[in-house]
C-alpha cells in the first residue's frame, strides 16, 4: 500500500459519519461473528467503508451524496465485484434506525457461502 493510500485512509477513518461510526462498533475486536473487520480498506484505486478480508465482503454505507454519484458508485461495485468481493451497501439512516437489522443482514452473509 503507498504513503498517498495509507494517509488517505487515515483521513477517511478520522472523518467517518455517525452511520460509519455506529458499524465500526458493530465490527470491531471481532464482534461480529469473530471475524476481522477493517475500516477504509484500500480496494485499488477505491476504499471500502468495512471490509473483512477473510470472507472477501465489503460493507458500504450510502449517506446523502449517493443520490448524486449512483454511476460513480455502480463502476466501484463492479470493480470490487471484478476482484471477488461481495458488496451490502446500507443506507446510513437505516444503520441509525435499525442496527440491529443490519447485525443480521451482515451476519447472514457472513455464514453463507460467496
Amino acid at each position: 500500500m503507498s504513503d498517498d493510500s495509507i494517509k488517505r485512509a487515515r483521513e477517511l477513518r478520522r472523518d467517518s459519519s455517525r452511520a460509519e461510526r455506529i458499524c465500526w462498533e458493530m465490527f470491531r475486536d471481532r464482534r461480529m461473528a469473530g471475524v476481522k473487520f477493517r475500516r477504509q480498506h484500500p480496494i485499488d484505486p477505491y476504499f471500502a467503508d468495512f471490509a473483512c478480508i477473510s470472507r472477501k465482503l465489503v460493507i458500504e454505507i450510502d449517506g446523502e451524496h449517493y443520490a448524486f454519484q449512483v454511476d460513480a458508485d455502480i463502476r466501484r461495485t463492479k470493480a470490487m465485484e471484478r476482484e471477488g468481493w461481495r458488496i451490502l451497501r446500507f443506507w446510513a439512516n437505516e444503520v441509525m434506525q435499525n442496527p440491529e437489522g443490519i447485525w443480521s443482514t451482515i451476519q447472514l452473509a457472513l455464514h453463507s457461502p460467496a
